[in-house]
């Protein structure tokens, strides 16, 4: 869940105590936000980055304390693509006025606005912009490691760059990154094989993906997408957390209780790969129906963990842990597992 609480992409106080309340509240795993590979990768000015060796220095005490708090330190490296430059959402969220000195050029495979808020015109990108972000990824991804995360997620989805290389509504290249389903599917495929290549083998490497749009083609999408999670399975991505991909304001979604169970089922049969989903799993007893049931491998929980840090001490409390106190840090568990009141 994005903070937009960072100067030049630097984190400080308030990432730290945010991130390690959440670790200390029982979560078995805590993903640093979207974090940018490079300055015009992000969403907002507010966007915390990895892209120079002070960034890093600045997220290893983080992980640290995630770590410190007995959850698994991940993070999620990303470029915002043409949805860059933006507002933050309680100032906007839209684009930032190109007079603004403090907004940027986007870019993204064509030269195609998003749409609605989002409306400035990106430029498209060249195959050396492209090899470049490639190397930021890379680059990322070193840095991430030398900061101490033992988790990357590659954040494809929900119309920011990655997922804009898949998209209709989004790539409209006739070169090998547009048009053919091979063609659209390089950029990702390469980024992961490059990621993949200084990545330890024994830590996790995800991705997030929009396998589904709910524009009106979605049959189509998700035959698609079971043959890029293929592909990027054998590519050696461990996991893939399943999500709308948000490449058009005009889509009808769904919203509802894990609305994107079975679609994320569909994904873990037939392309054979672990998933995850994040949307609509914040009731307890749905996230577990939802593992149990074998849709998803891993349930992630944004937004009911900001209403409630501790939330996984009242899941396992809902689920009839008899000692779900044994989820937090022992000066928690110890009040919690002896006394009433």
């Amino acid at each position: 869940m994005c903070q937009y609480r960072a100067e030049e992409g630097l984190v400080n106080d308030w990432h730290l105590s945010h991130y390690a309340s959440l670790a200390r509240g029982g979560a078995g795993l805590v993903v640093v936000e979207a974090t940018a590979v490079a300055p015009e990768g992000r969403i907002s000015p507010g966007c915390t980055g990895l892209w120079s060796d002070e960034q890093a220095s600045a997220m290893a005490p983080i992980a640290a304390a995630i770590r410190a708090a007995g959850a698994v330190p991940g993070i999620q490296i990303a470029h915002a693509g043409r949805k860059a430059s933006a507002n933050r959402p309680w100032e906007g969220d839209d684009h930032m006025a190109i007079e603004d000195p403090s907004a940027w050029e986007t870019i993204s495979p064509s030269a195609v606005a998003f749409g609605g808020g989002l409306s400035r015109v990106p430029r498209e990108m060249s195959l050396a912009d492209i090899a470049r972000v490639q190397a930021d990824f890379v680059a990322a991804a070193r840095r991430a490691l030398e900061a101490g995360f033992e988790w990357l997620e590659l954040h494809f989805a929900h119309g920011y760059l990655g997922q804009s290389f898949m998209s209709r509504h989004a790539n409209h290249r006739n070169d090998a990154y547009g048009g053919s389903f091979e063609n659209r599917s390089r950029y990702l495929i390469e980024t992961l094989r490059a990621v993949r290549a200084v990545w330890p083998a024994h830590l996790p490497l995800t991705a997030r993906y929009g396998v589904i749009e709910y524009d009106g083609y979605d049959e189509e999408t998700m035959a698609e997408s079971v043959e890029l999670a293929k592909i990027l399975r054998a590519e050696g991505l461990d996991l893939l957390s399943v999500s709308v991909g948000f490449s058009t304001p005009d889509a009808n979604i769904p919203w509802g209780p894990a609305f994107l169970g079975p679609v994320a089922e569909e994904i873990r049969r037939e392309a054979q790969i672990p998933v995850s989903s994040a949307w609509g799993f914040q009731d307890p007893a749905v996230a577990n129906d939802a593992i149990a049931s074998g849709q998803l491998d891993v349930a992630l929980i944004g937004r009911a963990h900001l209403a409630n840090p501790h939330w996984s001490y009242f899941a396992a409390q809902a689920l009839g842990e008899e000692n779900a106190a044994w989820v937090l840090p022992a000066p928690y568990a110890h009040w919690l597992s002896r006394y009433q009141g």
